[in-house]
C-alpha cells in the first residue's frame, strides 16, 4: 500500500510539474518566456509550447490585436488665428516588437497608453496651430490626422508598437468662446430675418399697390361701360319720348309742366315766391293752352 501510494504521489507530482512546463499559445497572442527575469524567447507562432518549470521559466502572454486609444481628456488647442478648439481624437496601435514592448512598458499595455497619450496630444498641438479653423473643420481635416500618424510613426518605434490609424472623433469650440459663436450665429440668423421680412413687406406693397391700380383699371372700365350703357339707355328713351311726343305735342307740354310741378314741390317745406298769373301755373289753372288736351285718336 506504501508503495502504491508512493507511485500515485510521484505520478501527481510529475502531473504537476508536465503541466506548469507546457502552455498553449494562442494566434491572437505574442509569449514572452521569462528566465531569471530576462527575456529568453518571444514566441510568435500559435500553439501548444514548452518551457521550463518556475521558477526557472515564466511566460508573459501579450495581445497581439489592434487596440485603441481615446483622449483621455479634451484640452483646448489654439489655431493659426488664436481660435480655441477643443479635439477629442483616438488612434488605432498594436504590438510588433514584444521584446521593446516590454523593455520600456512592461508587460501591461495600460502603462504604454498613459505614456503614449500626451505624445499624441502634443502632435495634435503641433499639427493644429499650424492651420485655419476652416482647415481642421474641413479642408486639411484628413491631412491633420496623416501628418499626425506620421509624427507617431518614430515614438511608437520606441515603445514596440506600430500605429495603424489615427481619427479626430469630434472638433468643437472651447466653452469659452462657444457662448460669443452662439450669440454671433444668433445675430446672423436675426439679420437674415430682418432681410425676409423686409423683402416680404416690399413684395406685399408691391402686390397691394398692382391690386389697387387694377381695381382702378376695373372700376373706371366699369363706370365707363357703365355710362355708355346709361347714354346708350337715355338716347333710346329720349328717342322714344321724342316720338311719343311728337305725336301729340299738348299732351307733351302738359307732361312737362307735371313733370316740372313734381321737382319744384318734392317737399312740403320748400318756399316758392311766384306770380300765379305766370306761365309756370298754366297747367293748373285748368284753361288756356296749357290745359291736358282730350285724348286724339292716335293716342287711343
Amino acid at each position: 500500500m506504501n508503495r502504491i501510494a508512493a507511485i500515485l504521489a510521484g505520478a501527481l507530482v510529475a502531473l504537476m510539474l508536465l503541466s506548469s512546463m507546457l502552455f498553449i499559445v494562442d494566434q491572437r497572442q505574442f509569449a514572452a518566456v521569462y528566465a531569471l527575469g530576462e527575456i529568453k524567447e518571444v514566441i510568435t507562432e500559435p500553439g501548444l509550447k514548452f518551457k521550463l518549470p518556475p521558477p526557472l521559466q515564466n511566460v508573459v502572454l501579450l495581445d497581439r490585436r489592434v487596440q485603441t486609444l481615446d483622449s483621455p481628456e479634451s484640452r483646448p488647442i489654439f489655431t493659426a488665428e488664436k481660435k480655441s478648439l477643443v479635439i477629442d481624437w483616438l488612434i488605432k496601435w498594436r504590438i510588433t516588437e514584444p521584446r521593446q514592448f516590454i523593455r520600456n512598458s512592461g508587460p501591461d499595455t495600460r502603462n504604454v497608453e498613459n505614456r503614449l497619450a500626451p505624445i499624441v496630444q502634443a502632435a495634435f498641438n503641433e499639427e493644429v496651430t499650424k492651420r485655419t479653423v476652416l482647415a481642421v473643420l474641413a479642408t486639411e481635416r484628413e491631412k491633420v490626422m496623416n501628418d499626425v500618424r506620421a509624427r507617431l510613426a518614430d515614438e511608437a518605434k520606441q515603445f514596440g508598437i506600430e500605429v495603424v490609424d489615427v481619427r479626430i472623433k469630434r472638433v468643437d469650440f472651447a466653452s469659452s468662446i462657444t457662448d460669443s459663436v452662439y450669440r454671433r450665429m444668433q445675430s446672423e440668423r436675426q439679420r437674415v430675418a430682418s432681410e425676409a421680412r423686409s423683402t416680404g413687406a416690399a413684395e406685399g406693397e408691391k402686390i397691394k399697390a398692382d391690386a389697387d391700380r387694377q381695381r382702378e383699371i376695373i372700376v373706371s372700365e366699369a363706370y365707363r361701360d357703365a355710362q355708355k350703357i346709361k347714354g346708350e339707355g337715355d338716347a333710346k328713351a329720349s328717342a322714344l319720348y321724342a316720338e311719343a311726343f311728337g305725336r301729340d305735342p299738348a299732351f307733351a307740354q302738359f307732361y312737362r309742366s307735371l313733370e316740372a310741378y313734381r321737382a319744384s314741390f318734392r317737399n312740403k317745406s320748400d318756399v316758392m315766391v311766384v306770380d300765379p298769373n305766370s306761365d309756370f301755373f298754366k297747367a293748373m289753372r285748368g284753361s288756356g293752352s296749357g290745359s291736358a288736351p282730350a285724348p286724339s285718336p292716335a293716342r287711343k
